[in-house]
């Protein structure tokens, strides 16, 4: 890897939704308390805005700069061990939470280029831990005020130009797909590699119309079981079996012949799919001891990270997978 340091400079970029994770283990009466189900991710209501005050008196509360593509950027940053290899763009607000974003992020070797937002505080995650299992709820705030008018300065813009790989989770489809639109279209016109994240079940099935709208020039597709199960559901595939649906959502149009779609989809415990040129492999993952198991949450995110900082090397998929793997656990 270090033979390549040179022109790793700002290879990868990712845009998102940064979010202050507040994380606390809570017990099922909370969950209750919330209306929420573990190994989900939502959307706060009304209902939920009480919960983050209450979260930040638990004893064993913890912050930790999040957000589903900031999460991958970092890990794959972390891996490449290149200061710099990676950049980031989304919104923050001008405040303490966003003062700590950036604190961790320059930390963590990552180039970020923030929009701050004067008016709206920077956007939190509740992170609900029960027995190991999360669930998540996104009050976007400050997140959701991103504007395609930040990306086109010529300062961000030029993260554009000098990227070569783009990730991006689908929660983003919620907050600027105009800024996934026009990052797309440059990797689709430059022939780089475009990739997005089906990111929660909520996105494959509400979010349908812009998820579609940009599938075409994915070159490169991650989720996990579950939201594939809701993505073939939301397009009337009449399938659960998640190997068929990485074939099926591998097959989908393409906006440019330059790159073949690849599927990435990880099933917990059971083995990851890889569904390429109509063929699937699976891979079997590194099993965790159950009391070594801290939590999951940011895993899938990890997964991400570790798989990027192999393929922005050129290295196969298989070392992909690997490294994925390993950043996952």
């Amino acid at each position: 890897m270090a033979a390549q340091k040179g022109n790793m400079e700002g290879i990868l970029m990712g845009m998102g939704n940064p979010l202050l994770d507040i994380s606390s283990v809570v017990d099922e009466d909370f969950l209750k308390k919330y209306d929420v189900t573990l190994n989900n991710a939502i959307l706060a209501e009304e209902k939920h805005l009480s919960m983050y005050e209450e979260l930040s008196q638990s004893k064993n509360v913890v912050y930790i700069a999040g957000g589903a593509t900031q999460n991958s950027v970092r890990v794959a940053q972390w891996m490449l061990q290149v200061p710099g290899a990676t950049s980031y763009i989304g919104c923050i607000g001008k405040d303490k939470f966003g003062e700590e974003m950036k604190k961790n992020s320059h930390a963590a070797g990552v180039n970020v280029h923030y929009y701050e937002d004067e008016t709206t505080p920077t956007g939190t995650c509740a992170v609900l831990v029960v027995r190991g299992e999360r669930s998540l709820i996104a009050n976007l705030s400050a997140a959701n005020c991103y504007k395609s008018d930040h990306l086109k300065l010529p300062e961000n813009w030029a993260l554009v130009e000098k990227a070569k790989y783009f990730y991006i989770a689908g929660f983003f489809l919620t907050v600027s797909p105009d800024s996934i639109m026009l990052v797309a279209e440059h990797a689709a016109k430059a022939g780089k590699i475009f990739m997005m994240n089906l990111a929660a079940p909520f996105i494959c099935e509400f979010f349908k119309e812009a998820l579609m709208n940009v599938f075409p020039y994915m070159d490169y597709i991650f989720g996990n079981e579950t939201e594939a199960r809701v993505f073939a559901k939301a397009q009337g595939w009449e399938t659960e079996n998640v190997e068929e649906i990485a074939l099926k959502m591998a097959a989908l149009p393409k906006a440019t012949g330059t790159h073949k779609r690849i599927a990435v989809i990880t099933q917990g415990a059971d083995p990851v799919v890889v569904a390429e040129d109509g063929k699937v492999k699976l891979f079997p993952v590194i099993r965790l001891p159950k009391e070594k198991l801290v939590d999951t949450n940011g895993a899938g995110d990890a997964f991400v990270g570790g798989f990027l900082s192999q393929l922005v090397a050129g290295k196969p998929i298989e070392d992909c997978v690997d490294a994925a793997k390993y950043a996952a656990n």
